[in-house]
Parts: structure tokens; C-alpha cells; sequence
């Protein structure tokens, strides 16, 4: 017996018609007669008088109804109180980096807050370098951003997402006229990066890019953050490398060239620990990997 045979049941005994049973939950008439002819079986009497389109309860059939909505009642009562209980007390930290979860990020949020709108999700605004001693400290439960490298061994992740390496130029700048540059024109120009104290990571990361063509990266500007970064290179005499999806935050205020020959994507990843038992960690992964819906 399951919880659906008993709905279906209370919902004929209170219409007294299957007809209206089945349009009221919106399944087929001849599933439900099907289904309370099994419920019949299984527990060995009737539970109906059947004349016509009409059906009265059976003496048994009405001792049945009132335990049978007690049973849907309580049932539905657990499953708020459970819901209730988790989201009073739940709360979870997600590490993100900014310029690579402008589109991930939002719909996440949103697809999660529809399974635990009362669980408050903290975010931590960190670069890829920050990630990983937070997340084995557990100061972090999930974080979503760039890993660059190896995958410690208490450690999951799933791919979110892959976006291609583009270079970006300030409206003014001579090669914002062009649509595609190659490595060769971008290692002629100043290199706005992040800095090389606090971001090892992107400085091996470039220098690893102009090694395939033999030369180095004439590093420019030096930024803490993202949005400084952004702000030196729309001053026109910078340019610099980073993932497509980083558009989204410069807006109108930087041009993308696309590299040819093109480069490997970037892949941005949801990392979290092996042991994690929490479920709305877990809801939390999963809206993560959920496909954004087709506009």
C-alpha cells in the first residue's frame, strides 16, 4: 500500500464520483479505479458501493476514510515540520569567484531558495587560491570557481560550466577595432593581472599561455580585485586575458577579442568535501548543475 492509493481513495469518497476524483488530481479516471480496485485487493474488502457513476463507502469503507486522511494529514504535517525544523537552524557558506560565476551563480540562488527558502546562504566573494584551505578548514561547505590545481583527495567537484579564454581591451584601445587577436599581437601590449602575491595561480597560468609561442607577458597593472582590474584596462592603454563569461560583469566598458588560434576553456567547477551529509548542501550542488532553462 502507498501514500497514492490512499489519496486517491479520500478523494473518491469525498466526491463520490470518480469522474471528479480524477480531474481534481488531474490523473486519468480509468488509473484511478484501477489503483482503488489493487487497494481493495491488498487489504481484502470493499470499500465502495458502486451504482453507476456513483459510489457510496461501505460500512468498512467509512471506518477506512477517517483513518486514511488522518494518515494523508500527519504525513503532510511531518514533511513542514521536517522542512521547518531544517530551514530554522540551517545555513550554508558558498565561496564563489565573481568574474566567472556572474550567470551560474543567480540561478543557483534561485533554484535553491525554491527547495529551502528559509536556509541562509552566505557567500564568501574569494579568488581560486582562497578556496581550497577554506573549504578544508570547513569555513566553506561549496565553492564555485576555478581550480587550478590538483584536486585534494577529501575533496569532490562537477563541472558547471566551460568558457572560452578571451582577450579584453577598452573601447578605446587600437585593438578594439579588431574582433580576433592572436597571442603573438597581445604579447606586445601591457598586461593588466591580478597580483602575483596574492594570485600565483593566474601569473603560472599566463606564463604557461606565452610560453606556447616563446615569449613572456609584459605585465602591466597589478589588482587586488576584479572590478580595479576592469577599470584600469577601459582606460585604454592595458589589455588582458580572461574567461568570456567575465563580459558579463565589464558590461559595455570592455571590448572581447577572441584568440586564434583559440585556446583551451576555462573550467569552472563546484568543489565541496567527500563527507558532507547535509542536504541542503546537497540541494545546493544540484541547482548548481541544473541546466539554466531555455529562454
Amino acid at each position: 500500500m502507498e501514500l497514492r492509493h490512499l489519496r486517491y481513495f479520500v478523494a473518491v469518497a469525498e466526491e463520490e464520483n470518480i469522474s471528479r476524483a480524477a480531474l481534481k488530481l488531474h490523473v486519468s479516471q480509468p488509473g484511478i479505479s484501477r489503483q482503488l480496485h489493487n487497494l481493495e485487493d491488498e487489504i481484502g474488502f470493499s470499500l465502495f458501493e458502486r451504482r453507476g457513476k456513483t459510489v457510496r463507502l461501505t460500512v468498512a469503507g467509512k471506518i477506512f476514510f477517517s483513518e486514511a486522511r488522518d494518515i494523508l494529514q500527519r504525513t503532510a504535517d511531518a514533511v513542514e515540520k521536517a522542512r521547518a525544523g531544517l530551514a530554522s537552524r540551517a545555513e550554508i557558506n558558498v565561496g564563489y569567484t565573481p568574474a566567472l560565476t556572474m550567470e551560474i551563480l543567480p540561478r543557483t540562488l534561485r533554484a535553491f531558495k525554491g527547495y529551502f527558502p528559509g536556509v541562509r546562504v552566505n557567500l564568501h566573494n574569494l579568488f581560486p587560491e582562497e578556496v581550497l584551505p577554506l573549504l578544508h578548514q570547513r569555513k566553506l561547505d561549496i565553492a564555485l570557481t576555478l581550480l587550478r590545481q590538483k584536486l585534494p583527495r577529501e575533496l569532490d567537484k562537477k563541472e558547471l560550466a566551460r568558457y572560452e579564454p578571451c582577450v579584453f581591451v577598452g573601447t578605446t584601445h587600437p585593438l578594439a577595432k579588431s574582433k580576433f587577436v592572436s597571442l603573438n599581437q597581445v604579447a606586445t601590449e601591457p598586461v593588466a593581472t591580478y597580483t602575483r602575491k596574492d594570485h600565483p595561480g593566474f601569473h603560472k597560468h599566463l606564463k604557461k599561455l606565452f610560453a606556447t609561442i616563446g615569449r613572456k607577458p609584459r605585465i602591466g597593472s597589478e589588482h587586488d580585485s576584479g572590478s580595479s582590474l576592469i577599470a584600469s584596462v577601459a582606460a585604454g592603454h592595458e589589455v588582458t586575458l580572461l574567461a568570456s563569461c567575465v563580459s558579463s560583469m565589464a558590461g559595455p566598458r570592455l571590448k572581447l577579442l577572441k584568440l586564434r588560434p583559440a585556446l583551451p576553456p576555462c573550467s569552472v567547477v563546484a568543489l565541496w568535501r567527500k563527507d558532507t551529509e547535509e542536504e541542503s548542501v546537497k540541494a545546493f550542488i544540484a541547482a548548481a548543475l541544473a541546466k539554466p532553462a531555455k529562454r
